[in-house]
């Protein structure tokens, strides 16, 4: 277990795209090995884990939501991962696009939506955590070789200290998990565990 010391009153759990359409068997990213793998990786079970931690140490939690909107590309389609969106995939007020059972948010917990990749761009997110004074930051969700990896690209930028509990993240392999985890991020966050997250103490000496 890695020694994880958390300052409590400096922490905020960021949920990203626990929605149904990303993880579940009938969303539709299924096909992709994406509900496999979330299942690979005991996603649920993980994020539910750390959503018990925040929420009973009054940790705030905000939840992210990826969205396409009706009508017209508006998620644009000038990379792949955007073309992969929409028009019926994550549709706003759809069933795919809506959270998973059992992570539902909570009524002081805010859900930001967004079409971007990184939780960052076009959202209040980084306001929130600064109104709260918010340094740390625990990230978990889907895909972690996607928006997992942008947001916490963008914390680390914005002068958040990122922890990232890898078994509470999942994409669509074991292959790209690696890659991210194993590669990617290795300079950006701190990579933990559920377990390293709950265990973590507050420093009494900061």
């Amino acid at each position: 277990m890695t020694n994880l010391t958390l300052d409590l009153d400096r922490t905020a759990l960021v949920l990203i795209d626990l929605q149904n359409d990303n993880v579940h068997r009938d969303g539709a990213y299924a096909s992709f090995g994406a509900a496999a793998h979330a299942e690979e990786q005991q996603l649920l079970t993980h994020v539910g884990e750390l959503l018990d931690w925040a929420r009973t140490k009054s940790v705030p939690v905000v939840h992210n939501h990826i969205v396409s909107f009706p009508g017209r590309p508006f998620g644009g389609r000038n990379a792949p991962i955007f073309r992969m969106i929409g028009p019926d995939s994550l549709r706003l007020g759809s069933w795919g696009a809506q959270a998973l059972d059992g992570l539902e948010a909570r009524d002081d917990e805010p859900v930001l939506l967004r079409n971007r990749m990184s939780c960052f761009n076009g959202t209040p997110l980084d306001s929130l955590l600064r109104n709260l004074g918010v340094t740390d930051v625990v990230v978990s969700g889907v895909w972690t070789n996607m928006a997992v990896e942008h947001t916490i690209r963008d914390a680390a930028d914005h002068g958040y200290r990122a922890i990232l509990p890898a078994d509470a993240t999942s994409s669509l392999s074991a292959d790209w998990q690696a890659a991210a985890v194993g590669y990617a991020v290795t300079n950006i966050a701190e990579i933990v565990t559920t377990a390293d997250v709950i265990a973590g103490q507050r420093d009494e000496t900061v």
